[in-house]
């Protein structure tokens, strides 16, 4: 008899779908297990098996998770949100030894992603084309002045995530003001160009992308994409394929790009299932299947750029009722 292929989704919110996809694959060969600290987590419901657990921040959090893994086989262990990749990250060894694969990229490409400034340096350096980015304000007047860069620009914090605390600034007078309110700012130029996701799968055994799905984002929702359609550009995959070979990804990531005249820049990477990926899924990217073919010791064979452009993405409502 195979062994049974157990999935853990930790922190699973609203993120339903994810839950959905990953049951229809494993099916009859094992669980999909889902935790969240609030019982109204909405996605909690449409697991096989669910759990309450502390926050991610409380002690004794990962001792919870370690149990809940130990008693269930899991085979694989993924988070939803980006503040808890670290902490499975730095402690994939631990979860190794108990018999769970965490499906995420090593811990230093994982800090590397949550911190702008980080990723803005490692891009330049690698000649990769991305927004110039100043941590130091007069550095950034100095530019101004000569005309290497120009308002309007984004205030952002260093570290941060969805959208939150982002200011699109027009003057000295509001940069002044953001950086005397708070801590760990970033300035980065304001890209007035078309911006484009993809979801990227890197095959946990060979470490080579094997999926890219691209998309033109239409409309966006606090920092995700709601309406979106389905593009396919070859340049566009191999400048992917060479940055994630480079920065050593792992697993599932989503990454945002612009493209101005014509040239395309990388902005960030969420390393994770991204808020668009059900635009992949539904064209036919099937990251859940790649992920249980790994588990199995199955390679994964190169799907990139295998599914249809002009399909379009809509994201609507819907409810759980709990009684």
């Amino acid at each position: 008899m195979n062994e049974e292929i157990n999935i853990l989704l930790l922190s699973c919110g609203t993120r339903n779908k994810i839950v959905q996809y990953f049951k229809k694959e494993i099916g009859d060969r094992g669980l999909v297990i889902a935790t969240d600290c609030s019982e109204f987590a909405p996605a909690l419901y449409d697991a096989d098996k669910h759990y309450i657990v502390p926050k991610m921040n409380e002690e004794g959090y990962l001792d919870v998770i370690f149990s809940i893994c130990k008693e269930n086989k899991i085979k694989a262990v993924l988070s939803l949100i980006d503040p808890e990749l670290s902490l499975l990250a730095e402690h994939k060894q631990d979860f190794l030894d108990i018999g769970t694969l965490p499906i995420v990229s090593e811990y230093e490409i994982v800090e590397m992603c949550f911190n702008k400034y980080s990723m803005y340096k490692f891009l330049t350096q690698n000649g990769f084309n991305t927004m110039r980015s100043y941590i130091d304000k007069e550095v950034f007047y100095q530019d101004l002045k000569v005309g290497k860069i120009q308002y309007p620009v984004f205030v952002k914090p260093v570290k941060g995530s969805a959208s939150i605390n982002i200011n699109k600034v027009t003057s000295k007078e509001e940069i002044n003001l953001l950086f005397n309110k708070y801590d760990n700012l970033m300035i980065q130029e304001f890209m007035d160009g078309t911006e484009y996701g993809a979801d990227v799968y890197i095959d946990m055994i060979t470490s080579e992308p094997v999926a890219i799905f691209t998309k033109k984002k239409i409309k966006m929702r606090a920092g995700e994409t709601d309406k979106s359609v389905s593009i396919k550009d070859k340049k566009l995959f191999e400048l992917i394929k060479r940055f994630v070979k480079k920065a050593g990804f792992k697993g599932i990531i989503d990454i945002d790009i612009f493209e101005v005249n014509g040239e395309y820049y990388i902005s960030e990477v969420n390393p994770r299932f991204g808020g668009g990926y059900l635009h992949a899924y539904e064209c036919d990217i099937n990251v859940p299947r790649m992920i249980v073919n790994n588990l199995i010791g199955k390679v994964n064979k190169d799907v990139i750029g295998k599914y249809d452009s002009h399909v379009y993405m809509m994201k609507f409502g819907d409810i759980k009722i709990k009684r």
